[in-house]
């Protein structure tokens, strides 16, 4: 597993800042996508995967969530402690 794309509405989105922390405090690499500067992205997000909220972490194509999840967090770092 590389690193994880999250999909946020910028900083002022709270679910977003909390999943980015959350996900460094269990030293998980990410890649962040601001869709509200990103039309490429937020068509991705909206239109292929069918969420309509913030966060969305990608971790494969077959493997994403929306919102703060922290059981979907706790999942991946196991995986990157293996």
């Amino acid at each position: 597993m590389d690193k994880l794309t999250v999909y946020t509405t910028g900083p002022s989105c709270g679910k977003c800042s909390m999943t980015k922390m959350m996900l460094k405090g269990k030293g998980i690499p990410f890649v962040e996508v601001d869709i509200t500067q990103n039309p490429a992205a937020h068509e991705y997000v909206t239109e292929e995967l069918g969420y309509s909220m913030a966060p969305v972490v990608v971790v494969a194509d077959d493997d994403h969530w929306c919102d703060m999840r922290p059981d979907q967090i706790d999942r991946i770092a196991a995986k990157f402690a293996a």
